[in-house]
């Protein structure tokens, strides 16, 4: 079951952050930040509990995925892509005509989940993340 992330989730999310993106990851203030302002954050849930999460900024005609993480034990399970077929689900329900991302060019997975799924790339930001990589920057027309 996918549903809206709450205070609640605010460790496990955190605990996810951490595992996903490493020296990169939001710290549990920036993660608490995103559960209490203006984002959409969306829990992907089982009978063990929250296994992903994603993270969306709505800014009409276009949003951002600010973030999607699935914890190490959920991984290769389609974890991801339900959780990135929500937010563009939500993303065009809320009247969005473009969602747009940024991704580590290392991240091999991701890349191929987000190509995947029809989003482009249409930038780069060189040597944006800690470890040196480049940040691809994508985008998938919603409408």
């Amino acid at each position: 079951m996918i549903r809206a992330a709450g205070l609640r989730d605010l460790d496990t999310l955190e605990s996810i952050e951490k595992a996903s993106f490493g020296p990169d990851a939001w710290t549990a203030g920036q993660v608490r930040d995103e559960l209490v302002g203006d984002r959409i954050v969306l829990a992907l849930v089982d009978e063990f509990g929250v296994r992903g999460y994603a993270s969306l900024r709505l800014f009409l005609p276009d949003a951002e995925l600010m973030r999607i993480a699935v914890g190490l034990g959920s991984r290769r399970e389609g974890v991801g892509s339900r959780l990135l077929g929500a937010v563009q689900d939500t993303a065009r329900a809320r009247g969005a005509e473009r969602l747009l991302l940024e991704v580590a060019d290392d991240n091999e997975a991701a890349l191929a989940m987000y190509r995947g799924a029809g989003y482009g790339e249409i930038g780069r930001r060189r040597a944006y993340y800690r470890s040196g990589a480049d940040a691809v920057l994508m985008e998938l027309r919603l409408s």
